[in-house]
């Protein structure tokens, strides 16, 4: 049945018959908002989501037997769960505002008292405390991090960091020992819109890497991408996220435009574009499927798609072209 909600949208050939673990943040349990997307998302994998225990050494064991049983295919972790998630080697991970540091987290915070669990708990425990000691147990759990990483499990985990959180930012301590670290518009709760645009492009390329698949190319010129203003020509944005559902999108711009592109492409593309955009002035030796460019190009070992054309003129007119061939 499909999903209610307008900005989620379902995926059911996404980590079909797999299963997906999901490690929540601090105060919230299995029932969070974020499961409910995992779920709508992907309705056709197997999304185990614990209630964690509130002592982390506790929380840290049943997770690790959970995969030992379970053998998940993926593991997403967010803010606490994020600092779990990376403990658990040997998986390909996903952690989002990971909490590396969380017994500081919690110190700086004010985390402590009594505190309300944010969701309900299959136990129906609706509050717990939060004392030094709690904060000390933390703290010495958040000391495990990175140990034990080896060069095969450091290209098996994603962070993906909101550039608005001001409640957690240890990208530079992951990204040195991580080197697929990634900035995404949203603060530390994601909302839907993050999520669809951010988390989901990393669980499609973790998942066609799992499945050995690949997807036909599209490069697409810079030329094409700004308006007058240097902002995002209409229905750039649109035509991503639909063309990102069945394409590997690749963006082009010129080797001495490097610096101001990379800037734009980060805040205005962001996710799709990491590690997809090619710097040349060589279009005629690109190889793949399609090609969007203002330019006339000849020779090309692509589709030509001319931007600006008759029958290319907006980009509402790129994506009717490729709703037609239906992914090929």
């Amino acid at each position: 049945m499909a999903t209610e909600n307008p900005y989620i949208k379902q995926f059911p050939d996404m980590c079909a018959g797999k299963t997906v673990l999901y490690c929540h943040g601090f105060g919230s349990s299995g029932q969070s908002g974020t499961v409910t997307r995992l779920r709508e998302v992907m309705p056709n994998a197997r999304v185990i989501a614990p209630d964690l225990p509130i002592h982390p050494q506790e929380a840290i064991a049943l997770l690790r037997d959970i995969c030992q049983q379970e053998q998940p295919s993926l593991i997403i972790g967010t803010s606490m769960g994020g600092m779990y998630a990376e403990q658990l080697r040997g998986f390909d991970r996903i952690c989002v505002n990971p909490a590396l540091e969380m017994g500081e987290t919690m110190r700086a915070h004010g985390m402590t008292g009594t505190q309300q669990f944010q969701n309900p708990r299959l136990d129906g425990i609706q509050e717990f405390y939060v004392d030094k000691a709690l904060i000390k147990e933390y703290r010495e759990q958040s000391e495990h991090r990175f140990e034990g990483i080896n060069d095969e499990d450091r290209q098996r985990v994603f962070g993906l960091f909101g550039d608005e959180d001001t409640t957690v930012d240890t990208y530079d301590l992951f990204h040195e020992h991580y080197p697929q670290a990634l900035h995404f518009h949203g603060e530390h709760r994601m909302n839907d819109k993050s999520f669809m645009h951010s988390v989901v492009p990393v669980i499609r390329w973790l998942d066609d890497r799992q499945e050995h698949r690949e997807r036909p190319i599209i490069y697409i010129g810079i030329e094409t991408m700004l308006d007058a203003y240097q902002k995002p020509a209409s229905s750039l944005q649109k035509a991503v996220r639909l063309l990102i559902e069945h394409y590997q999108l690749y963006f082009m711009a010129p080797c001495a435009q490097y610096t101001t592109i990379s800037a734009w492409l980060e805040k205005h593309i962001n996710v799709p574009a990491w590690h997809h955009t090619i710097y040349t002035y060589r279009r005629d030796l690109l190889y793949g499927d399609y090609l969007i460019s203002r330019q006339k190009e000849s020779d090309t070992m692509t589709t030509l798609l001319e931007y600006g054309s008759d029958t290319f003129k907006t980009w509402e007119d790129i994506i009717e072209y490729f709703s037609r061939l239906g992914g090929q």
